[in-house]
C-alpha cells in the first residue's frame, strides 16, 4: 500500500494528553516544530492513528489537524531557517 505524506499539528493545553499524543506522533514520523510533525502513513495506518489520537482527545478542548499534501504540494513547501522536508519512507539523503 502506497504511503501518502501528511503535516499533523496539535494544540492541547493538558500537559498529560499533549505528552501521549505527541509520542503517537513520534512514534510514527518526523518532528519539524513542536507541535508539528511531517508523516508518511498508509490509509491503514492513517486510520489506526486517528482512532488512537480520539482516545486521547477532549474535544472540547483539544485540537489536531491532519492535512494530506500530494507529492506536488510537498515538492512547493518553503523552509526559512533550519530544517528540510521529511523524505519518504527508504530514501537515504547523504
Amino acid at each position: 500500500m502506497p504511503r501518502a505524506f501528511y503535516l499533523i499539528t496539535y494544540d492541547v493545553p493538558d500537559d498529560k494528553r499533549r505528552l501521549k499524543i505527541a509520542k503517537h506522533l513520534e512514534a510514527l514520523g518526523d518532528r519539524v516544530q513542536y507541535s508539528v510533525f511531517e508523516i508518511w502513513l498508509t490509509p491503514k495506518e492513517l486510520k489506526t492513528l486517528v482512532s488512537r489520537l480520539e482516545k486521547v482527545l477532549e474535544e472540547e478542548e483539544d485540537s489536531v489537524r491532519i492535512y494530506a499534501l500530494c507529492e506536488a504540494c510537498r515538492g512547493k513547501v518553503r523552509i526559512h531557517g533550519l530544517g528540510q522536508v521529511s523524505p519518504p519512507p527508504g530514501v537515504v539523503i547523504l
